[in-house]
């Protein structure tokens, strides 16, 4: 049997060997671009990342304000003629006060009850306006409004009388 590498020079061997290290590795170049490629995506992601942190951000606040606007438009309904005419025309409450005893409530929301003689039939109607406002984390303020009418004899009364004479 004959030896190959004795057959081979040694000029040949280093062309062979050159051949083979350019074929087997990455140039600087390429490792650079694929090094910026990365990053560029790793960066998109990241702000991505941050902009549906900040929609889920005002979601919640969203969905927690149209809850403490709920709840206290039913702490109104339940109240009589005489209660509601009694409320002062405007006050401004934490939303925590009559909603929730939850710490990331108290404070961040806070909620505007506006009574009202209604315009149309002002001794026995009221207007009955409920705001919310709030900042999310990134400091954008945000609100929520509703507002509702209240009948002296309730809404039965208010409908056959009023509305639809």
């Amino acid at each position: 049997m004959q030896n190959t590498q004795a057959t081979t020079s040694p000029l040949a061997r280093t062309r062979l060997g050159r051949k083979l290290r350019k074929v087997a590795a990455f140039t600087i170049l390429e490792v650079a671009m694929a090094t910026f490629v990365m990053g560029f995506g790793i960066a998109s992601s990241i702000i991505t990342m941050q902009s549906g942190y900040k929609q889920i951000d005002l979601a919640r606040g969203t969905t927690i304000a149209a809850q403490i606007l709920q709840s206290e438009m039913e702490r109104l309904r339940l109240m009589s003629w005489g209660m509601i005419s009694a409320l002062p025309a405007s006050e401004t409450f934490d939303g925590a006060t009559h909603f929730s005893g939850n710490p990331g409530i108290a404070g961040k929301y806070s909620v505007t009850r506006t009574v009202a003689a209604n315009a149309s039939d002002p001794t026995d109607l009221k207007d009955l306006t409920v705001t919310v406002v709030w900042k999310t984390f990134d400091g954008r303020p945000h609100q929520r409004r509703f507002t509702a009418n209240y009948a002296q004899n309730g809404l039965y009364d208010y409908y056959y009388t009023v509305a639809h004479p």
